[in-house]
């Protein structure tokens, strides 16, 4: 079947006149991970997609985000390419210890852009004996059941910090691989880079409680109808897919998505595997 992007400006996402950008943080290193979930695709064929994560490290705070949201993105035809695997994963920014003693999530869950608060939760960690070189960093290994979903990780000591990829933190070391049944996030690189960590206000973002924001999120994602119609929960939007002209199709890439205000929409998706369930 041909797959195709549709590029449509008179539907352009709302985003909304965002605030200043703030620097709140300087990093004192960057952290890039491997990101891969394993699950299966609208035809229940089994499938592994991946991404980049990018975690700024701070004096007081972690910021970690996709690697579209990075410095660290170059804008080329091929590394667009990473902006469409990144769809299929549903990657929050996620800024760890800020405002202080929380957590502030920003995500897209289209057609708009949600921003959840809580008090940082605290991961209980079990601390093993055993020990493992793993990307070249000696490491030992703990266990922590997260909402839900129970990870194994390797962290290092050779890096002194407690961050770690996505909402994962509170070991006395970088935490270097990360273990569930359906996700595994693995170090890559670590840049000694002092670059700003910034916070840019939206006051058109949807601000809510973030147990209300995963709540949400697992009820649209988690529908049976998501992998076949991701816009299952949006009829008029399919309306106006159906009856957009053939002419405005280009074929431009190998996914299968729409592309509004430069943010890729998919019109087939793969089955959502949570990071969190509870």
């Amino acid at each position: 079947m041909q797959k195709y992007l549709v590029t449509m400006m008179v539907f352009a996402l709302t985003i909304g006149a965002r605030g200043q950008t703030e620097t709140i943080d300087t990093a004192r290193f960057m952290a890039v991970y491997d990101y891969q979930c394993r699950t299966m695709d609208d035809e229940e064929n089994h499938v592994v997609d991946s991404m980049e994560i990018v975690v700024q490290v701070g004096r007081t705070m972690t910021k970690s985000m996709p690697w579209s949201q990075s410095s660290l993105r170059q804008r080329t035809f091929e590394e667009e390419g990473k902006v469409y695997k990144e769809a299929f994963l549903h990657m929050q920014t996620i800024w760890t210890g800020w405002p202080e003693g929380q957590t502030t999530t920003r995500e897209l869950i289209f057609p708009y852009i949600f921003e959840g608060k809580e008090p940082t939760p605290e991961m209980k960690w079990t601390l093993s004996d055993d020990t493992v070189t793993v990307c070249g960093y000696f490491c030992q290994k703990a266990t922590t059941m997260f909402r839900g979903v129970e990870w194994n990780v390797c962290y290092t000591e050779e890096i002194p910090s407690s961050a770690g990829p996505w909402r994962l933190h509170g070991l006395p070391g970088l935490i270097v691989l990360a273990e569930s049944e359906a996700h595994t996030f693995t170090l890559t690189q670590v840049r000694q880079e002092a670059t700003p960590i910034t916070y840019q206000p939206d006051p058109e973002a949807r601000k809510l409680t973030y147990k209300k924001l995963l709540k949400y999120r697992n009820e649209i994602y988690g529908n049976k109808q998501y992998a076949k119609n991701p816009l299952y929960y949006l009829p008029e939007f399919n309306e106006l897919l159906r009856s957009f002209p053939d002419s405005q199709v280009t074929v431009l890439t190998k996914f299968n998505a729409v592309f509004l205000d430069w943010r890729p929409m998919l019109t087939k998706a793969h089955v959502y595997q949570p990071l969190e369930k509870e």
